[in-house]
């Protein structure tokens, strides 16, 4: 039996993806409602603020894609951009549980928030396999994550992957691998990347697949 079928984990990934069915549209309309409010747009912490109680987890498909992608890597150190509640970030602890072993570098901007995730890590029994920063990721990261990325997963603010994929790219290892989450969300704040990425000559073979709110797999060649 895989970590991921595994009682504890099993059960807490069915009562947070109920949850997140359950929570989200209300408190989606809440911050729609606040945003209206604004004199301005809010910067990226007044953002991470008014969606402390959102989950925007992946969907339970691409979650368990994530297990197979890092588990079939063998991944040791992987990158995950934008926590929120530790859905994602469970899978993929999982993998690297069941691989042999490794780290998931998982990084959240706000702390209430993170620390709904290390709960929630905690709960799953792998929080011992999970490095959490807490704050604006491109500080937290800023100083490395302690060996070559086998897979960075991409789920954080729309605008910054690209900025982020830059900041981290001298540290993937060949063969890595980049997904991106969200295609549908957020098409034209995305444009920049998904034409990076794209472009052969940045080094990298892209493909999408239509799975929750449809991703992007990039291999590092």
């Amino acid at each position: 039996m895989s970590t991921l079928e595994s009682p504890p984990v099993a059960g807490l990934l069915r009562q947070l993806f109920a949850q997140a069915d359950q929570d989200d549209p209300a408190a989606f309309e809440r911050v729609n409602a606040a945003l209206k409010r604004l004199p301005h747009p809010p910067d990226q912490r007044q953002r991470a603020e008014l969606m402390r109680d959102v989950y925007m987890p992946v969907s339970p498909d691409v979650g368990r894609l994530l297990y197979v992608l890092a588990r079939s890597r063998g991944a040791k150190v992987i990158v995950e951009f934008g926590t929120s509640f530790g859905i994602s970030g469970i899978h993929l602890a999982a993998a690297v549980r069941d691989a042999g072993g490794g780290r998931v570098v998982a990084t959240e901007l706000d702390p209430i928030k993170a620390e709904r995730a290390a709960q929630n890590f905690r709960a799953a029994g792998l929080f011992e396999l999970v490095d959490l920063r807490v704050g604006d990721a491109f500080e937290t990261l800023k100083s490395g994550v302690g060996g070559s990325i086998d897979l960075l997963l991409l789920d954080g603010w729309k605008e910054a992957y690209l900025p982020m994929l830059r900041l981290l790219e001298p540290q993937l290892s060949p063969g890595a691998l980049v997904v991106a989450d969200d295609l549908d969300i957020a098409p034209e704040a995305l444009a920049p990347y998904l034409d990076y990425v794209r472009q052969p000559g940045n080094g990298y073979v892209s493909v999408e697949l239509p799975l929750g709110d449809r991703i992007q797999i990039s291999l590092r060649t």
